[in-house]
């Protein structure tokens, strides 16, 4: 009997912790009886209790799927959704996509058989528009709803007005913060009693569950004086835990993709300086433009000898959870969206966060054992932090929301129940932009087909337009192209540590006078003819080969929603514009861009920066674009970013004065 003897030999450790271990388990039976009995169980519970993971598989057990019904859990970030959906299949030992799937913009992982269906809680709203009752749906989750996301905020309004058609729907609002009482109070607010014991305030409607989380204390340390550059000063906080602490991941906060790739390289020269016989240092980005592939490094065990350091956006901060970390840096500010309504242009601004969200990410080292975090500002700006973040419906342009308001049914959008209601002059705002668009007629309802078509495309406002009136200007295969690669938000070209020199020529390559719109079109073309079999084409041209990929898939579903308005789109001859065959010109498809793009007009100045129409705004053209030190007179543009004092402007192109008072006379009067 051999065999026997060497059992222990053949065994490997488990992968995950039990799930019995969470603090979620001894709760089972209270929140399935919570869910059977009332319609709103809001969950409370620490960013690592097991609710996002466990929940969806005990109501699963409990019965819930029964009868060809699915629950669906929403996220406010794309990143969740795929990387719980990818933990909970593994869990339930089935492939993603079959019992467990998910669905995010461009991405449906799902099929007939999918019970589990974790999703962006925008494109639950999608689905609202197919199904307005969401009747495939017998309990839907609303996932860290204290993020107070657009969509979420949207959402809830929305399966207000479904619970009181759908008596058996049953509603979970999960939130990691002291919000609780907010949500019972809007989804009971007929009956809720505040002067109810706490197990009795929701009336007959919902109650509030606590799932306390095991949490280990974590010390936290300030700063003496403030630092003048946080991303240096990450950088050496790195290295002394790294030289003095005891063993445990690192995780550091940094505001977005730029400052990562700075710390990362900052890290990784100052690594190579270390003994080489001492534990070594792998760093990881975390951030939303990365490949579900990539996103997925974070979670995996970093190798013998190593300390793994991931450098995240608040990402990490309530949406993901990653064992192991003990202790986190945190630079004290995160990118929030702004929208100005003079301008009419939002930009995405890095600003001090909110002493909740600051709570949030010290609370990220106390998972596994006790830890640390390591704030790099003082302590007396940490007093003066507000309490919590504006929610976004306060500080966004509303436009795709009204719209989808509006498709979903919702004619007078003041007196939708809004859990905070959005002030009055970004709700004008939103309608002024919608009308000069087309979208919405001189009685605000949406205009048809226009309108309603532009509500159903997964793209902004504006893009929605250009693809839309791309058949009128003959040149829609082309937009379609554009609109794939603008998606994309700037992941196209490989940047090399320093090679900036090698990275200008190779985009010359590709080079169009015209701008950044008719750059990507041809990246794209030649991408479809020579790199897709070819991924040495990508990395001789510095090209992201997967993002361009996923160019080609959003391409084709692009394609698909306008097949099915009944849109043909002419692939035959979709040479280079002006190429033999078509003649579409550049002039066509600039034009074209002008009709959904000209609210993001521009004017170079003498000094080579841009000023907006309304003359509020200097910007400055990003270094990725090709506007960059390029002279123009008017411009159009995709998107602003902030950073630091200076504003950006990103993929541009070059239009004629003309076609804003062509195509926007609405918008603009000649003065």
């Amino acid at each position: 009997m051999a065999s026997e003897l060497e059992l222990s030999s053949g065994f490997i450790p488990a992968l995950y912790k039990p799930t019995t271990l969470l603090p979620i388990a001894r709760h089972k039976q209270s929140l399935l009886y919570l869910v059977e009995t009332y319609q709103v169980t809001i969950v409370v519970g620490q960013t690592g209790s097991g609710k996002t993971t466990q929940l969806p598989q005990y109501l699963d057990q409990g019965g819930w799927c029964e009868n060809g019904k699915a629950i669906a859990i929403t996220q406010p970030r794309r990143v969740a959704a795929t990387t719980v959906a990818t933990r909970v299949a593994e869990e339930m030992r089935c492939k993603i996509g079959e019992d467990v799937g998910y669905s995010i913009r461009f991405e449906d992982v799902t099929s007939a058989a999918t019970r589990i269906k974790f999703l962006t809680d925008g494109m639950l709203l999608r689905e609202a528009l197919v199904d307005p009752l969401l009747s495939r749906y017998s309990v839907i989750m609303v996932d860290e709803a204290h993020e107070r996301s657009l969509s979420t905020d949207v959402l809830l309004g929305i399966l207000k007005k479904i619970m009181k058609k759908r008596r058996e729907l049953r509603i979970i609002i999960s939130s990691a913060t002291l919000q609780a009482e907010d949500f019972l109070q809007f989804f009971a607010a007929d009956e809720y009693k505040p002067d109810a014991e706490p197990a009795e305030r929701g009336g007959q409607v919902g109650r509030i569950i606590s799932l306390e989380g095991r949490m280990y204390p974590v010390d936290t340390l300030f700063l003496e004086n403030p630092a003048e550059d946080y991303v240096e000063r990450a950088a050496k906080t790195v290295f002394d835990i790294h030289t003095q602490e005891a063993e445990g991941d690192i995780l550091l906060f940094l505001t977005g993709r730029e400052e990562i790739d700075r710390a990362i390289q900052l890290i990784t020269e100052r690594a190579a300086y270390l003994n080489p016989k001492a534990q070594s240092l792998l760093t990881l980005p975390l951030y939303a433009g990365l490949t579900t592939d990539q996103q997925m490094y974070v979670f995996e065990p970093a190798p013998e000898n190593t300390r793994k350091v991931i450098v995240s956006t608040n990402i990490a901060e309530a949406s993901v959870t990653i064992d192991g970390i003990v202790y986190v840096i945190d630079c004290g500010y995160a990118k929030l969206r702004a929208y100005n309504p003079n301008t009419g242009i939002e930009t995405l601004t890095a600003v001090p966060i909110s002493k909740a969200s600051a709570t949030q990410r010290a609370g990220r080292a106390g998972r596994t054992k006790p830890g640390k975090c390591f704030r790099l500002y003082t302590q007396q700006t940490y007093e003066q932090l507000p309490e919590a973040t504006i929610p976004e419906i306060q500080r966004s342009n509303l436009a795709p929301i009204v719209m989808q308001l509006k498709a979903l049914g919702i004619d007078n959008i003041v007196r939708f129940d809004f859990l905070t209601s959005p002030p009055a002059e970004l709700v004008i705002r939103a309608f002024e932009l919608l009308y000069s668009l087309g979208a919405v007629d001189d009685y605000a309802k949406l205009t048809k087909p226009l309108g309603t078509r532009m509500a159903e495309l997964a793209v902004d406002p504006m893009m929605a337009k250009v693809l839309l009136a791309a058949p009128t200007f003959q040149c829609l295969s082309e937009v379609l192209s554009i609109a794939a690669m603008v998606s994309l938000q700037g992941t196209v070209w490989v940047q090399h540590d320093g090679d900036k020199k090698g990275a200008e020529s190779h985009r010359r390559k590709f080079a169009v006078e015209e701008g950044d719109h008719l750059t990507y079109l041809n990246v794209y073309q030649g991408f479809v003819t020579k790199g897709k079999k070819d991924s040495k084409w990508c990395r001789d041209n510095l090209l992201n080969y997967r993002a361009l990929l996923r160019a080609v898939s959003i391409r084709g579903q692009l394609k698909r929603y306008l097949e099915r308005f009944g849109i043909q789109v002419d692939e035959s001859l979709s040479s280079r514009p002006g190429g033999a065959g078509r003649t579409t010109t550049s002039e066509q498809i600039q034009r074209c861009l002008t009709t959904g793009y000209f609210a993001h007009a521009a004017k170079m100045q003498p000094d080579g920066t841009f000023k907006t129409v309304s003359g509020g705004l200097t910007l400055h053209a990003h270094p990725s674009s090709l506007m960059f030190n390029r002279k123009a007179d008017w411009v159009i543009f995709h998107e602003i970013m902030q950073t630091g004092d200076k504003t950006y402007i990103r993929d541009i192109s070059k239009i004629e004065k003309s076609y804003l008072l062509e195509y926007a006379p609405e918008y603009y009067r000649v003065s």
